[in-house]
């Protein structure tokens, strides 16, 4: 083993809370995280000074990540800066880091007060508006902040000039009992004297019809509305508030003709208003605003916003069998298209999309009632730009219809879009179908990691189903600086509860009644998900902040068990998507629904106790600890047949008890042998559905059945992960074959070709190949544990954790393998190299072993 030499010690990164995008601080209470980088081998904090302003603390902590405010709580409109400098326990002491500003985004009690504004007498429901004022400032302004919300989604001008890059504006919550404000600094914008304020404005989630097969419904309201106070502060200490009144005025002849999640939207560029956001416009012919009040006081976003995150060009022009041309951008996104054309006034050029084609055409049947069509009217002025605002599309393919003359492909740009959090992990082998797996389980994240986790980008759907995220969340955690994003919508979680007698729907928000009910797997989400944010960022605050929630859910499991503890007899959606099931009754899974909502009510009882105490709540923690054991060995009584098959003799039971520790010591062996014999039986082809593939790889491995679990991963006929990359997917498909061989969609009336559930076997790559996992909440100590698989010759893995880089890398050579491993300052590793039995603790620093390969990571044959 070899160690480096030191040579430095900074602090590289403070951190303000959750956000990645500034100093950006959601309450009055801010954790801080920092990160030290050092040379310096096995480097720990023994101590921290934070300085705010002339106002310095000396903490005696070796904690790093989250750690809680020091000082009294900021207040609304305070503008401190902040430095850390940090003492090692070697008595190395480290330079102050830059100043960072913190910016506090909340408002006190009661001081919002701008109403919602919106038109007095729509047209037509969902009717995209413009709304504008104008306002006299003749002092120079120290500083503006825009505080914005809205029934719909929305873009705040200030003299013409966008408020931010962020889109959809302000996002999905479950706005009944929750609505998000943005705080953004605007004070470039202002100009002393006369300024103007333009609002673009649609509807968005809050106008849309959800449901489904035609029985699609408006939840929240009919027409959209917007509400803002933009506060002006001036040198003397003094400040003003403009806000939404009565006074404004309003039209609906803006460019925007329609707009509609589903739908897509239209936009003629003859009703472009120059200058309509700027002063002086004459706004006489504009109508008078309706005034609401805001009946749920706005809260500062806690997750980044949705931005335009990348672009893509045009990878192919094809013409279809039946003449119409369609634009390849040979990757499935989430975004909208951004077209550079001219033609005569009036001409419209249509955009369709679609995911896949079918025998040369798009493929629009799997997007079942959304229309997914933007239309654009050109104004013959020249050269027209155009990309849709308030919409959002799931596509790989565009169908163009009606441009003028020769279609250029530079005229036309694919602009992805999702919520605009930081890429944090990376994960490559010497496989390049494995490689291009893990990227598509990336893309499916960015799609569907849009102001909340949904399920599918495309089709009439795109809500946030619980069952999916709670499975895909591990893999989240480790691919991009989710805890914002996660923790905001685990908050609308803990809002449904409340709602629905402490029971998680099927999705949140919730705008499916008849998904209102308690589900195994779905429902579970309220346990799971800030159980991962607490494992992989240390979050102790989610945590906290769920932990009514859990126990809510806990509880109604308790009353819903039979006298056994065990969850029968309940409506379940099982093991959802088992490749056996038929196309079109994806619940109908080989493994019992019973069993399989029992294993998670175990599960949720042990996570509930573990998330018990280490809150400090030990009576509540004793209590669901000890229902869990009697749950647990009723599932032996009852599940359990002839001493070591399970009843519903299926791989998901199995994977399930075995994942879940539902068994152990030798019926945990035997589980395992049985297990790998099924997989065997079924040719090595992925067994499972939604419940069971996330735990199926790890119960192999952990019943040492490792080269059963490499034959499953290796496969490329249907069902496996595999099969879709071989099949030239570029995102996670819903369903196992939602391509057919043949090159047929899925008969079933549910298919998607972006849909990351499946994608949780990224989370069992990093940790088996990457060999890269925490031991300690946060990465705090971190396990180092390859698995060397014949398959692959080599294996990087890469994360940013909350105390910085950790990267695991390995290379097989002729008899032996080089492990390299990389520790971030103030934390530990476990390292076992691949086929050793010698286990070795380090500190921070780079590390590097070589062994023999080991023997054992040959294939076994599977009965």
């Amino acid at each position: 083993m070899t160690t480096s030499t030191p040579s430095s010690l900074r602090v590289a990164q403070v951190r303000v809370d959750r956000r990645n995008d500034g100093a950006y601080a959601d309450t009055p209470r801010p954790r801080l995280s920092w990160i030290v980088e050092s040379d310096r081998p096995n480097w720990r904090q023994r101590a921290a000074e934070i300085r705010l302003d002339g106002s310095t603390i000396v903490l005696d902590t070796d904690e790093s990540a989250f750690v809680e405010w020091p000082f009294p709580p900021l207040r609304p409109h305070d503008r401190p800066t902040l430095s850390v400098r940090v003492t090692g326990t070697d008595g190395t002491v480290s330079a102050w880091s830059p100043a960072t500003t913190v910016q506090p985004a909340f408002l006190a009690d009661g001081e919002w007060r701008a109403p919602l504004i919106g038109a007095r007498r729509p047209a037509t429901p969902a009717q995209p508006l413009l709304l504008r004022t104008e306002f006299d400032e003749p002092r120079p302004v120290r500083r503006a902040t825009l505080y914005a919300t809205a029934h719909g989604v929305y873009q705040v001008s200030l003299n013409g000039v966008d408020a931010d890059d962020a889109v959809l504006k302000p996002g999905w919550t479950s706005y009944q009992q929750r609505l998000l404000h943005e705080s953004t600094d605007v004070t470039a914008l202002l100009t002393p004297g006369r300024n103007a304020i333009g609002v673009r404005l649609a509807g968005g989630w809050w106008t849309e019809r959800f449901g489904f097969r035609g029985e699609a419904r408006r939840v929240y309201g009919e027409h959209p509305a917007v509400a803002l106070q933009l506060r002006l502060e001036f040198a003397d200490g003094t400040s003003r508030t403009v806000t939404t009144d009565g006074g404004w005025r309003c039209t609906d002849r803006g460019p925007i003709v329609s707009s509609g999640i589903y739908a897509g939207e239209r936009i003629d560029a003859r009703r472009r208003m120059p200058g309509w956001a700027s002063p002086g416009f004459d706004d006489t012919a504009w109508s008078p605003v309706e005034v609401s009040a805001v009946t749920t006081a706005p809260e500062p976003w806690l997750a980044e916003p949705v931005r335009r995150t990348g672009e893509l060009k045009v990878a192919a022009i094809r013409t279809s069998p039946s003449g119409r041309t369609i634009l390849d951008f040979g990757q499935n996104f989430v975004g909208r298209l951004r077209l550079h054309v001219s033609g005569p006034a009036g001409h419209v050029v249509t955009v369709r999309h679609a995911e896949v084609l079918q025998d040369g055409e798009i493929a629009t049947r799997p997007l079942r009632y959304a229309k997914a069509t933007d239309e654009f009217v050109l104004s013959g002025t020249g050269m027209d730009t155009f990309e849709p605002e308030f919409t959002f599309h799931g596509f790989r393919y565009a169908e163009i219809d009606g441009w003028p003359g020769d279609l250029d492909p530079a005229a036309v740009t694919g602009v992805v879009i999702g919520s605009d959090m930081k890429r944090t992990g990376w994960f490559e082998t010497s496989d390049d179908l494995v490689n291009r797996l893990h990227d598509n389980a990336v893309w499916s994240m960015r799609g569907n990691f849009l102001s909340l986790p949904t399920d599918c980008p495309q089709r009439d759907e795109r809500l946030g189903w619980t069952g999916d995220v709670q499975v895909f969340g591990p893999s989240a955690a480790f691919l991009y600086d989710c805890a914002g994003f996660l923790a905001s919508w685990l908050r609308d979680v803990a809002v449904e509860q409340a709602r629905h007698g402490g029971v998680c729907p099927r999705v949140v928000p919730e705008v499916l009644p008849k998904h209102a009910v308690a589900t195994a797997g779905w429902s579970d989400a309220a346990v799971i998900v800030p159980m991962t944010l607490h494992e992989r960022f240390g979050d102790r605050r989610a945590l906290a902040e769920q932990y009514p929630g859990m126990r809510s859910w806990v509880e109604t499991l308790l009353r819903l068990a039979d006298e056994d503890l065990l969850w029968r007899g309940a409506p379940q959606l099982g093991d959802w998507l088992d490749p056996a099931a038929p196309p079109d009754a994806p619940g109908q899974a080989r493994a019992d629904k019973d069993l399989v909502a029992s294993a998670y009510l175990i599960r949720s009882l042990d996570l509930t106790a573990r998330a018990a105490a280490t809150l400090g709540r030990i009576e509540d923690a004793g209590r669901f600890e000890a229902a869990a054991d009697l749950a647990r060995a009723s599932f032996a009584r009852v599940f359990v047949e002839n001493g070591d098959r399970l009843v519903s003799d299926a791989p998901t039971a199995y994977a399930l008890a075995i994942g879940f520790d539902l068994v152990e010591g030798g019926l945990r062996d035997a589980f395992g042998r049985r297990l790998a014999g099924l997989v065997g039986e079924a040719g090595h082809l992925v067994p499972t559905g939604f419940l069971g593939t996330p735990v199926l790889l790890d119960a192999l491995v952990s019943t040492a059945h490792t080269g059963t679990a490499l034959r499953l991963l290796a496969q490329t006929q249907p069902p496996s992960w595999l099969y879709q990359v071989s099949m030239g997917a570029t995102t996670i498909w819903e369903r196992w074959d939602s391509m057919l061989p043949d090159g047929r969609i899925n008969p079933g009336e549910m298919t998607s070709f972006n849909h990351y559930a499946f994608g949780s076997v990224v989370d069992w790559l990093h940790r088996h190949v990457g060999g890269l996992a925490p031991a300690e909440p946060g990465y705090r100590r971190i396990t180092v544990a390859p698995v060397a698989f014949d398959a692959f010759e080599h294996a990087r893995c890469c994360h940013e954790t909350p105390y910085g880089t950790a990267e695991v890398s390995w290379r097989r050579s002729g008899g032996q393998i080089t492990l390299r491993v990389r520790v971030p300052a103030n934390t530990s590793a476990e390292v076992l190299p691949p086929g050793s039995h010698e286990q070795f603790t380090v500190g921070s620093g780079t590390h590097e072993w070589t062994v023999p390969y080991p023997a054992t990571a040959a294939v076994e044959e599977c009965a």
